[in-house]
């Protein structure tokens, strides 16, 4: 970029592009930060000023920015094939990238079905059970249950599943038969006080009780992330996914493991279902499959889930133009190659506690009321009083987040989510390469930015 050119892209953003989720009315006197550059775990604006990118863009660049191994990848592919679709069709690159998710996805998890990102393999989860179950002659089951406060994309089936209300209240009347129930937010689990296994069988039987309430006929699928993204990084109890995965079978419904965020390293494994020991009959998957050098998702689906689908004349009506692009399949396999070349896996699960300890170390602060997630996967819920456990009410936090922390943190260096979908809290889940510097670096900069909050609040 020509350094002339720096000072009119803020400008040409607030005439033309509409950004996402964003409040584009703030941008009338304020500069659109514009994001030029990235390096590892770094990356740079127009001014030159240099950010740890401590969201990992947005739960996806796990590799970190700048390897031109990826970019190679894709620039080869695309000199052979650029575009061919997989209705009817299949190409080499989407045929090698199916076998490699399917070795290390658990189970019998055989048949992947690409897409172009998260939302859109949600989509295909519910829209897959669906048709799944109506030609298993079970028409009725088309009902999904899923978390309170829980994020599983934007799209009108996928927002449905989604839980949190403001995001949802827009575009109401959303698809029918979408059942919220109690997420794992220990946290504020009063009545279980620090009886984790027994909160976590109250959460799972709170799953079959909506099940029986709403007939276990009329009932699809169940989904929920291995550890839930909104909200704050709520990991599950012990015993929470197995229990769960005994109701899902005693009421014939699938369990769907989304991991848009929780798949590729996040939490230090392949897959969260590998983690945390459960066995799901569909996973979602997007963000870190490419470390988001090209946009590309998946929905990875049990064998006995195609076998309806074989038969003569048989097909899941569903698809989409993009969907396992040769470029970004080509993106994909070579970042693969990154993961087991370098050793992505086990460098997290070396690191995870030392990165844990750091955010710990920030409970000493009076606005630090939990330290909750795992991998590189944490949330910091921030607290009004922290004997009560008192939040802070709507104003509050509108003043906290939006007003001081978001510009505060990012000013010091660190782009995190400063986020109230749900009580307040700050999360982190930055490339899988970082080491004890950028570690060291986040820590520093929460504890001087979050004291500075709390004098203000």
């Amino acid at each position: 970029m020509r350094q002339t050119e720096t000072p009119q892209l803020s400008e040409q953003a607030a005439r033309h592009l509409w950004m996402h989720f964003s409040r584009m009315g703030a941008y009338e006197n304020d500069e659109v930060p514009v994001i030029v550059r990235g390096e590892g775990a770094w990356v740079w604006d127009q001014h030159g000023k240099r950010y740890l990118d401590g969201l990992a863009g947005l739960f996806t660049s796990q590799i970190g920015h700048g390897r031109t191994e990826l970019a190679q990848a894709g620039a080869k592919q695309a000199e052979t094939l650029a575009y061919f679709p997989l209705w009817t069709y299949a190409h080499p690159r989407a045929i090698e990238l199916a076998e490699r998710v399917a070795g290390y996805a658990p189970g019998d998890l055989n048949r992947v079905f690409f897409t172009t990102g998260g939302s859109e393999a949600v989509e295909s989860a519910w829209k897959l059970a669906r048709q799944y179950f109506r030609m298993l002659g079970q028409p009725q089951r088309t009902k999904v249950i899923s978390r309170a406060i829980a994020y599983h994309g934007t799209s009108m089936g996928a927002l449905s599943i989604t839980g949190i209300p403001d995001l949802r209240t827009p575009f109401e009347p959303l698809v029918p038969g979408a059942i919220k129930v109690p997420n794992t937010n220990f946290y504020r689990a009063e009545l279980f006080a620090d009886d984790e296994v027994a909160f976590g069988k109250w959460a799972a039987d709170e799953i079959e009780r909506a099940i029986e309430r709403e007939g276990s006929e009329t009932v699809a699928a169940v989904f929920l992330e291995p550890v839930q993204n909104a909200g704050g990084c709520f990991p599950p109890p012990p015993g929470y996914f197995e229990r769960v995965r005994d109701i899902c079978d005693r009421h014939g419904v699938l369990l769907v493991s989304d991991e848009v965020i929780c798949a590729f390293g996040r939490l230090g494994h392949w897959f969260g279902a590998v983690r945390y020991g459960y066995q799901p009959d569909i996973v979602t998957v997007a963000k870190g499959l490419t470390s988001g050098y090209a946009p590309l998702g998946a929905m990875i689906a049990s064998d006995r889930l195609i076998e309806p689908f074989l038969g003569p004349g048989a097909s899941f009506l569903h698809g989409f133009t993009f969907a396992g692009h040769p470029v970004s399949c080509a993106v994909a396999l070579a970042n693969l190659d990154v993961f087991e070349g370098e050793r992505i896996l086990q460098h997290v699960q070396a690191t995870e506690q030392s990165f844990r300890s750091a955010l710990d170390g920030l409970l000493d602060l009076p606005i630090v009321g939990d330290v909750r997630g795992a991998g590189f996967f944490y949330g910091i819920e921030l607290v009004k009083d922290k004997d009560t456990r008192r939040s802070f009410d709507e104003a509050e936090s509108e003043r906290l987040l939006r007003g001081f922390l978001s510009g505060a943190l990012f000013d010091a260096g660190l782009i995190c989510r400063a986020d109230d979908r749900g009580d307040p809290v700050v999360q982190l889940s930055p490339p899988l390469v970082c080491g004890q510097e950028e570690i060291d670096f986040m820590a520093t900069t929460l504890r001087e930015v979050l004291t500075e909050a709390w004098r203000r609040t």
